[in-house]
């Protein structure tokens, strides 16, 4: 079942566009596509799509019933031409694609096991094992949803140790919704917080989508800022890269 939340949607969708258009030249998207990690119900990446007609996007879900769902959103928006959606693992369907940029936005509840109400939303022990692992594979540029209960100390750290910086980024606060609030997670959340890991007060939590790059066309790093928009202290940041 793809999880569907209307304002998170409308960010990525919005910080997506944004980055995509902003940076046309420097991500060269026009030129080998862009692909997706976690297709979800599609729309927010299917309005992207609409709106940029040089953009084609190839997208993964593990979830037959999401891919289902999304492929029938990816025809009401007349796009099924350029947004193809795939089911099957991202890491290996993408393996020697000639695209240079990535898009996720990725599940990232923190919790101890994915034995959670939605499944699909679990990110690992600290929220961010997807996105840790797109930042290990070949991806120039890297355009993700970063939340600030998920461990984004480790993440901007392991960034910077692959050679990323944040070009530029759009941020949000989000209220902590149901499955946030569910025990086994917002337990987790605390303990994050609590290690100086990640923010997130008793109703809300900060979502931004960045644009992590290691292109040499695209200048200027925003890692401390990016930190300080997530609410985060900017040493241990700025000491990991």
């Amino acid at each position: 079942m793809p999880f569907d939340c209307t304002a998170e949607s409308a960010h990525f969708a919005c910080s997506l566009g944004l980055v995509l258009r902003q940076y046309a030249r420097e991500l060269d998207w026009a030129d080998g596509g862009v692909v997706e990690l976690g297709t979800g119900d599609a729309r927010a990446v299917s309005e992207v799509v609409a709106g940029l007609p040089g953009l084609a996007v190839r997208s993964w879900d593990v979830d037959a019933a999401s891919v289902d769902e999304a492929r029938a959103v990816v025809a009401e928006h007349g796009v099924a031409g350029r947004y193809t959606v795939e089911h099957g693992d991202f890491f290996a369907g993408s393996a020697g694609s000639p695209a240079r940029t990535v898009i996720t936005n990725p599940p990232y509840l923190p919790a101890p096991d994915g034995d959670l109400q939605l499944p699909g939303l679990w990110g690992g022990p600290d929220g961010n094992a997807l996105l840790l692992r797109v930042l290990e594979g070949p991806w120039e540029n890297v355009v993700a949803a970063v939340a600030s209960y998920a461990d984004p100390v480790g993440t901007l750290a392991a960034a910077a140790d692959a050679g990323f910086r944040v070009a530029s980024f759009l941020a949000m606060p989000l209220e902590l919704g149901h499955y946030s609030r569910e025990p086994k997670v917002l337990d987790r959340i605390r303990e994050l917080v609590d290690a100086g890991r990640g923010w997130a007060d008793e109703d809300s939590y900060m979502v931004a989508v960045a644009l992590l790059t290691r292109s040499p066309r695209i200048a200027g790093d925003r890692s401390a800022e990016l930190a300080g928009a997530l609410q985060l202290p900017a040493v241990p940041v700025l000491a990991a890269a």
